[in-house]
């Protein structure tokens, strides 16, 4: 009984401390700029007009990695930021070592650190990838909490 109790009391922790990393993910994706370009719901339906237009995160098939890399390292020539300060000149991108920073990148809204940019991929991957649709309820707790009743309609997904 006592080792049941030990590890249920580990799940919950685990899955507390996964919830609390997913929405610090959530809290970096905001911050940094990510909705403008994806969309608050990261479906491609990009905030502002100027932005260029961000890939449908929901349908991607990049795996943790890929993800990472794209986030810290940008992608020239696309309108992909890079998010890393270091990429490129002290950590190498895309299977180059260290040089220079390629023109081509958009301007990035705010750089982030290598946690903030795992939270990101933790994120995605838990609340985005693989889900076609927000549901009113995920629109209330992860993108407008207080906001909810203005933002989330409870008879239409998105």
């Amino acid at each position: 009984m006592l080792v049941a109790g030990t590890m249920l009391a580990s799940t919950i922790a685990g899955l507390a401390e996964d919830e609390a990393r997913v929405k610090a993910g959530l809290t970096a994706w905001k911050t940094s700029g990510c909705p403008a370009c994806h969309g608050a719901f990261a479906d491609g339906d990009k905030e502002q007009d100027e932005a260029p237009t961000g890939a449908n995160l929901r349908t991607t098939r990049l795996d943790n990695a890929a993800l990472n890399e794209v986030i810290r390292c940008g992608r020239p020539d696309t309108g992909m930021p890079r998010f890393d300060e270091g990429a490129y000149t002290q950590r190498g991108c895309n299977g180059q070592g260290p040089g220079p920073v390629p023109s081509g990148l958009y301007p990035t809204p705010r750089m982030m650190n290598a946690d903030e940019i795992d939270a990101v991929v933790v994120y995605l991957r838990a609340r985005v990838i693989g889900r076609r649709r927000t549901t009113p309820e995920d629109c209330a707790y992860y993108y407008y909490e207080e906001l909810a009743d203005t933002w989330c309609d409870p008879d239409q997904e998105k």
